[in-house]
């Protein structure tokens, strides 16, 4: 297995630390919400081994990357450039991006606005949806109303921070192996009111499912304990900022080879429909529904994700 070496890079005004492993063409590894490179853990060998040179970074606001104050820092044209400008600070003309939840979110806006460096794309959790009709807060607050909803619930600053932050261990549990706070299905979630918290009701799981270490949970949350959440739940404040900075994305057609990657169970697919998709990225190879496993799809069923980002990767041209 190939070594996994750290090191901080300059990118578009901030520092980010970078996990790595391997040479070879460039792929990026794009986290999601509340995550860091680790979620990568399995991914960065495997693809290192296969002869790739594979860059983690702790997305701006996570781990030990640098952490701007002003919620409009996490603009996705702010992400979409700290990735630009990450393939530079590597000396690299284009790479190849895959991103999972809000990295997946991340890897296709790449992919739409810049394709002369992003030669291939991989969403896994999140399809790519190009623009809503409307900005994004109205539109959830139309299909929810009153009901709980927890993008909503992240939108007023500081308070799911002050929630999480707590007791980050058990946070951490609870939204890795829990009741999912995100699945608009479930009767825990279904039950909450508007005004509460995320953690309200929701299980923690005494036993760790298979896929998951004490020793990773532990990781995850020395990580957040270190950044905080606000970084990460800046993210979803800025949704309607992105809708009037990109109206591009309402049009722009994903063209590079792509490949998308979900969980059987991922709560996400009962609000994030696939089929626009089609038209938006009409060079998609598949839609990989991976059998039995939830929203950590690469975590949770890393053999079954390495084998199909391999194959993938393998028919792209050199």
């Amino acid at each position: 297995m190939a070594d996994i070496t750290h090191r901080t890079v300059k990118t578009n005004g901030i520092n980010l630390h970078i996990a790595e492993a391997g040479s070879g063409p460039l792929v990026l590894l794009l986290h999601g919400w509340p995550e860091s490179w680790y979620s990568w853990r399995h991914q960065l060998p495997a693809l290192a081994a296969a002869g790739y040179h594979v860059v983690a970074p702790d997305v701006r606001g996570y781990g030990q990357s640098d952490k701007p104050e002003a919620i409009e820092a996490y603009s996705m044209k702010q992400l979409v450039g700290d990735a630009v400008g990450l393939l530079d600070a590597l000396g690299e003309k284009t790479a190849i991006v895959i991103g999972h939840d809000w990295g997946s979110a991340i890897a296709w806006s790449c992919a739409a606005l810049h394709p002369d460096r992003f030669r291939a794309v991989v969403g896994m959790s999140v399809p790519h949806l190009g623009r809503a009709p409307m900005p994004p807060m109205q539109l959830f607050q139309h299909m929810f109303g009153e009901k709980w909803f927890y993008i909503l619930y992240f939108q007023e600053p500081g308070v799911a921070e002050a929630e999480f932050e707590a007791d980050v261990p058990r946070t951490v549990r609870t939204i890795l192996t829990g009741t999912p706070g995100f699945d608009v299905t479930n009767p825990a979630v279904l039950a909450k009111k508007k005004g509460g918290g995320f953690l309200a009701g929701l299980d923690v799981p005494e036993t760790l499912p298979d896929w998951l270490t004490e020793a990773d949970v532990a990781y995850f949350a020395k990580e957040l304990a270190g950044s905080g959440f606000r970084g990460g739940l800046n993210r979803y404040r800025n949704m309607d900022r992105d809708w009037h900075e990109l109206p591009e994305l309402a049009t722009a057609v994903i063209s590079q080879p792509a490949l998308y990657i979900v969980g059987e169970k991922d709560p996400v697919r009962a609000f994030s429909p696939v089929d626009p998709m089609k038209s938006l990225v009409p060079n998609l190879a598949d839609i990989h529904v991976v059998p039995g496993a939830g929203h950590w799809v690469q975590q949770e069923r890393a053999a079954e994700v390495n084998a199909a980002l391999l194959a993938f990767l393998k028919k792209l041209p050199a």
